[in-house]
């Protein structure tokens, strides 16, 4: 008896439905459809279905893609559609395993991160940074402003968050006697929940019974945002935080370098699920890719670009 093919992999609508559960945004679900549509055309004409499809078959439709000229990281976007919709398949029980999980084509350029500060010089960011009398315009509100960023410099040097991170903490997201504080789910990343240190603790008790409720007091804001005002966010974690945070250490670039060395630290303490749970990647192979910021590799981008001879 011939296979019904019809049903394989539901209808558009319950793939969509899939993206939005896992957070992805209405423009990548829209171009992960078209992806799916051309991969769905392709294994038409050899009767197959994206159910059916083995490593073999995968090497193939990649093949297939690189004939037409595509660039390596336009294939890759090709490939992160299919690999979402492998993923899709086996949530509904139509396939055991993804054969891409771990592929990529070669030829992308690879973001290497230089100047990565280790777990030392990141606190040190965080207990040099000065919240009482730092400027001689020094007032009450200067302080609090500067004792809430020095809260968001906490979460940047212990949690490794980024700015989307910030921006999404809620008051109810920070759970002191737990010691934890819960990070939500954005575009990009997974939700977690992440250890706190004592001495941010201590210094979040502060900023909840005192800090916070005097800025929202001051700038009439009536909002369940953890850090407030959030207008400007942004330039303001650019152009405050950062700009001390440089003149504390010089290696200091921004809020991505920051998370950057978060994480190679923690691949230097943990094994790489855990570290993927705490830095929120969606999967492993983001997390693997930041194995590769070691001397080593550095030395080798010395070497091709600068060689001695």
């Amino acid at each position: 008896m011939k296979k019904q093919r019809s049903n394989c992999g539901g209808s558009p609508n319950e793939y969509v439905a899939y993206l939005q559960k896992e957070d992805y945004s209405d423009t990548t679900a829209a171009f992960y459809l078209k992806r799916i549509a051309e991969l769905t055309k392709w294994l038409g004409k050899r009767k197959l279905t994206a159910a059916e499809m083995d490593y073999k078959t995968c090497m193939q439709y990649i093949k297939h893609l690189q004939r037409k000229n595509i660039q390596p990281q336009t294939i890759n976007n090709h490939l992160n559609a299919v690999k979402s919709y492998f993923n899709y398949l086996i949530e509904r029980a139509e396939r055991v395993e993804n054969p891409l999980e771990k592929v990529s084509v070669k030829g992308t350029v690879k973001k290497m991160w230089h100047h990565l500060l280790d777990a030392d010089e990141l606190e040190d960011l965080y207990y040099s940074y000065e919240t009482e009398s730092f400027s001689k315009y020094t007032n009450q509100f200067t302080v609090y402003a500067a004792k809430r960023n020095k809260i968001i410099v906490g979460l940047l040097v212990y949690q490794g968050l980024n700015a989307t991170n910030l921006k999404s903490l809620r008051l109810e997201d920070v759970h002191l006697k737990k010691g934890k504080i819960y990070v939500p789910s954005t575009r990009r990343n997974n939700a977690r929940e992440l250890e706190l240190k004592p001495w941010q603790i201590i210094d979040f008790i502060e900023y909840l019974d005192t800090v916070r409720l005097s800025i929202a007091t001051k700038n009439e804001i009536h909002s369940n945002q953890l850090f407030i005002p959030q207008n400007h966010f942004n330039d303001q974690l650019r152009s405050a935080i950062m700009k001390r945070l440089k003149k504390i250490n010089h290696k200091v670039i921004n809020a991505n370098q920051l998370r950057a060395s978060v994480i190679c630290n923690w691949l230097g303490q943990h094994n790489i699920r855990k570290v993927q749970y705490m830095a929120g990647h969606r999967h492993i192979s983001s997390t693997e890719s930041y194995k590769q910021n070691n001397l080593e590799s550095l030395q080798e981008a010395v070497n091709q670009f600068h060689p001695l001879h």
